[in-house]
């Protein structure tokens, strides 16, 4: 298990406009440094209920961080993964994007998706769940700590404010929205890919990766295990046997 594997990392709500500001830059070529420099400028002043309102530095910071993180500056094994994000963000429609930002805040952070897990596994049960649900699922597989605690309530607020979890209006409790159908094979390649990147083992069955319930904002079309792999070269088809094809990342990706 890899550092990113090991580290909470979410501290901040960051609202998906910030992401849109990070990549509309990354787009033009501007420099990582220069990026930094406007992504301070521009959430100094904004709130993540979307208001507008003075901020702590040490505040923004961090959600400046995440940012960059996903985006412009990733861990050097994911460089590759983000160059394929980054070339696709060029050719599909805005209203995409959510997708690409979903794709490289689970690689970047796996916390993220842990947690996406098991809001997945709570709304295949039942129709509204609460924060304390999440809450006390998350706590069996990372440990009872206040860190957890405050990072899980970080993510689910970003799962609001980001369209994807409906706040009901009673504190703590949440409907999903009807997920967004994806049809773009690279597309699903890359959350395939990204989900890949967010396992300490880097693979995973055909079956168990469309069918995540951390992909709970979307709706994926069954794929081969071989047609994933011609849309996405860093990963490996595997055929052990079994009847659902083993998908693994390049030996080389995980390394960097």
């Amino acid at each position: 298990m890899g550092k990113r594997h090991e580290a909470i990392g979410i501290k901040q709500v960051v609202r998906m406009e910030w992401y849109d500001y990070a990549l509309d830059m990354l787009i033009n070529c501007t420099s990582p440094k220069e990026i930094r420099k406007q992504l301070d400028a521009f959430i100094c002043e904004r709130l993540e209920s979307g208001g507008y309102g003075e901020r702590g530095e040490k505040t923004y910071t961090k959600a400046v961080t995440q940012i960059m993180k996903c985006w412009v500056s990733p861990d050097r094994e994911l460089i590759a993964f983000r160059n394929n994000a980054l070339s696709l963000a060029q050719k599909i429609g805005k209203d995409m994007r959510p997708v690409l930002h979903w794709a490289v805040t689970t690689a970047a952070y796996p916390f993220w998706h842990r947690v996406a897990e098991q809001v997945g596994r709570l709304l295949n049960l039942q129709e509204v769940i609460t924060q304390h649900q999440i809450r006390l699922r998350c706590f069996e597989g990372m440990g009872e700590r206040s860190t957890v605690e405050r990072s899980v309530r970080r993510v689910i607020r970003t799962f609001v404010v980001w369209g994807f979890l409906i706040d009901m209006g009673i504190k703590g409790h949440y409907q999903k929205l009807a997920p967004v159908n994806i049809t773009d094979q690279n597309l699903v390649a890359l959350l395939i890919e990204a989900a890949l990147h967010a396992t300490p083992e880097g693979c995973g069955t055909v079956g168990m990766l469309i069918n995540n319930p951390a992909f709970f904002p979307f709706q994926l079309p069954n794929m081969t295990g071989s047609f994933v792999s011609q849309h996405n070269r860093r990963i490996f088809v595997i055929y052990n046997g079994f009847e659902d094809e083993l998908l693994k990342l390049d030996q080389l990706t995980m390394e960097g």
